[in-house]
């Protein structure tokens, strides 16, 4: 029997291979389909992550500026004649004395809003007591405040967070005016 010619075993390789290629190409088409996909679903869950971290970051922004307005606020009260702010900007620059005062550097930007909107707490005509923020997001913490800010615990938004001083004496009297629990 005669051997095939080298040309000839080349040729049956072209033909037996030739619907390779294309299963091939169909196969690294949906593999890489479904690379995508993954790929996808995995930045989807980082953005979600990522969107978390960033309003608990915005959070603890929010709890840093409320505590130095309410410190701004007490300093302001204990400066003189035991009277609140009339106007946020007393707090930049207070002219009750002949060299002015300043108990806040700069008027802070809300960080759940990204303005100067706070909502401003103000108690009968004694002038601002505190401030807020206006946003009505829902918080992110719901836990582990300080005593001075236990009831953000049961805040549906942040614009339940309201970070007011309250003087000494005054406090005295709210703890005092309760009723005792016999």
């Amino acid at each position: 029997m005669a051997r095939p010619s080298s040309a000839g075993r080349c040729l049956r390789r072209l033909g037996r291979g030739a619907g390779r290629p294309a299963e091939a190409a169909g196969f690294t088409y949906i593999g890489l389909l479904i690379a995508v996909v993954i790929l996808g679903i995995s930045l989807s869950a980082v953005g979600t992550v990522w969107r978390t971290q960033a309003q608990r970051e915005r959070e603890q922004e929010l709890l840093f500026i409320g505590r130095e307005f309410r410190t701004a606020i007490a300093a302001y009260y204990r400066a003189g004649a035991h009277q609140y702010p009339q106007d946020i900007s007393d707090l930049l620059e207070d002219k009750r004395w002949p060299e002015p005062r300043h108990f806040l550097r700069r008027l802070y930007v809300d960080p759940m809003t990204g303005a100067q909107d706070w909502t401003i707490l103000r108690t009968d005509m004694l002038g601002i007591t505190g401030i807020a923020s206006s946003s009505n997001d829902e918080p992110l913490k719901k836990k582990g405040f300080p005593l001075e800010e236990a009831a953000f615990e049961d805040a549906t938004c942040y614009c339940d967070w309201k970070f007011v001083y309250v003087p000494r004496f005054a406090r005295r009297r709210i703890n005092t005016a309760q009723p005792s629990a016999d």
